[in-house]
């Protein structure tokens, strides 16, 4: 099976020798990713809620570039430097996923590679684009 990876030029460059995302055949994985808003550059706030809300466009963005959505979703890991955002993680996450509740982690770190990140997500999705209605 080919490996196909991809940074979607929409996107900010990875800080790191990675692509944002790999697919395989139906089998998606998407990089973990912080709430970096690509336009400038920047983190999108200084709060879990608002990066948490960028970082859901990113990964909107990076599974749109390989012919699949959120209900696609199977697993998605949520790294958080303070269990004190949970709460806000989640008001922002519940946003998103309203009907499709895919299987999660959530894991509190010592410390993220990205400046100013509160957080990073990750996910692993399956879409079979010749499904109709897959894509």
């Amino acid at each position: 099976m080919t490996i196909e990876t991809s940074t979607p030029p929409s996107l900010f460059t990875p800080i790191g020798p990675y692509s944002h995302v790999a697919k395989s055949g139906p089998f998606i994985w998407v990089s973990a990713t912080p709430g970096v808003d690509s336009a400038s550059g920047v983190m999108a706030g200084p709060d879990a809620y608002s990066q948490t809300r960028q970082i859901l466009e990113n990964l909107r963005l990076m599974l749109e570039s390989v012919g699949a959505a959120f209900e696609h979703v199977l697993h998605v890991q949520v790294f958080l430097k303070r269990v004190e955002d949970f709460a806000e993680m989640n008001r922002a996450y519940a946003e998103v996923f309203t009907r499709h509740l895919p299987a999660r982690t959530v894991i509190c770190v010592a410390d993220l590679p990205k400046r100013d990140a509160l957080l990073t997500i990750n996910l692993n999705a399956i879409c079979h684009a010749a499904e109709p209605g897959m894509a």
